[in-house]
């Protein structure tokens, strides 16, 4: 018969396992933003957004692992090699920019590792390849965005276009995803200028479009970027219709454009019109994250931060399902998130629905994306 002392040290013994158990089952999320440097805009509301993630899921606490890449790729590197090999993470949010991110897809593949990308560019997750498929992203891909502009540049009769994009990934598969769409659409592009994030001018590359006259111009660059090459070409007196990509889809687009922005054309995720479209499960669930920001930090939120809420909805909704089959800070339990993220079926996200599949790691289909204009300073949808 076990005496008191004996029934003791029992539960102090089960107490002590449960502890450990607990420990070893803990969920370890890593996420890298670019809170400081020049993809801080971006960066930011990214950031900000970890604290409006989910705690726990199915019983298991989830911990995140925050880090600050400073917008560069090196640092990017040694950020996800940390998270990776010292902290052992079960995934990966981030990084914020699409140079950042292509620079890291080799390593969440070598230690399996899944990686949800909030970034621009399609080509984290196309062409899909054995590195590719570790990485999901959380934003509408170039193409569903740039179809939108292309039939809405078609219906309103432009023949000729100018580009002007960054000299990285985002811009240069823009320019490869126009070439593409405009050819069929009987669009001719007239001038593809190129610039540095970081340039203080581009009056050279505006010159060039200026001097090709097209009927329109595209600017493909991501956050701050977006602005500089539009109001150096309205200050060069062009007066040619202007559109942007998703890219530009941030308030402070509006706040450094000023004026000069008035009429652009721009195709991106309901949150910027969120007042404007009718009820749906995405739009409820946009409106949650955008309370939720409010109320924490008192200002609206960006949709780059929305890209990391999402991360985390996508990672709730895949974790049961891998926890069935193994547990957490194993390689496979990373090896089970990856195959139930990638079966991802009709999950409302802030940005649109999410349908994985083996071929599509982005997931989005038309719900992800509105045509909108800008009006007065204000964001309108374009009927």
């Amino acid at each position: 018969m076990l005496t008191r002392k004996s029934l003791l040290s029992l539960a102090i013994g089960t107490s002590l396992l449960a502890s450990s158990y607990s420990s070893f089952a803990e969920i370890k999320i890593g996420v890298v933003t670019s809170s400081t440097g020049p993809i801080a805009l971006v960066g930011i509301p990214q950031k900000n957004s970890i604290d409006l993630l989910p705690k726990s899921v199915a019983g298991e606490k989830i911990t995140y692992l925050p880090l600050d890449d400073g917008s560069d790729p090196t640092a990017t590197v040694k950020a996800f090699k940390k998270l990776i090999s010292e902290e052992h993470v079960d995934a990966i949010i981030g990084p914020s920019g699409s140079g950042n991110a292509m620079g890291v897809i080799q390593f969440a593949a070598e230690s399996k590792t899944p990686m949800l990308a909030p970034v621009g560019t399609a080509a984290v997750v196309l062409p899909m390849n054995e590195q590719k498929k570790w990485v999901f992203k959380t934003t509408q891909n170039d193409d569903l965005i740039a179809s939108a502009l292309v039939d809405q540049m078609k219906a309103s009769g432009i023949k000729t276009l100018g580009m002007i994009g960054t000299a990285d990934t985002y811009g240069e598969n823009w320019s490869k995803v126009m070439k593409g769409l405009t050819e069929k659409a009987g669009i001719k592009i007239v001038a593809d200028e190129h610039f540095q994030r970081q340039d203080t001018s581009i009056t050279g590359q505006a010159l060039k479009v200026l001097m090709a006259n097209p009927d329109a111009t595209l600017i493909a660059a991501p956050g701050s970027s977006s602005v500089m090459p539009e109001t150096t070409l309205k200050e060069q007196g062009y007066t040619g219709q202007m559109y942007q990509t998703h890219g530009a889809a941030l308030d402070s687009f509006l706040k450094l454009g000023g004026k000069e922005v008035n009429g652009t054309i721009l195709a991106a995720s309901l949150m910027l019109v969120l007042d404007q479209v009718p009820d749906s499960p995405e739009k409820q669930v946009a409106q949650k994250y955008v309370d939720a920001y409010k109320a924490k930090y008192q200002v609206t939120p960006p949709t780059f931060g929305s890209n990391v809420y999402d991360a985390g909805l996508l990672l709730q909704n895949a974790i049961p399902t891998a926890l069935k089959t193994a547990k957490p800070g194993t390689e496979a339990f990373r090896v089970a998130l990856r195959t139930a993220l990638e079966n991802t079926k009709n999950l409302p996200g802030t940005q649109g629905v999410y349908n994985m599949s083996p071929a599509d790691h982005s997931g989005f289909d038309e719900r992800g994306r509105e045509l909108i204009q800008v009006k007065n300073d204000h964001w309108v949808l374009l009927k």
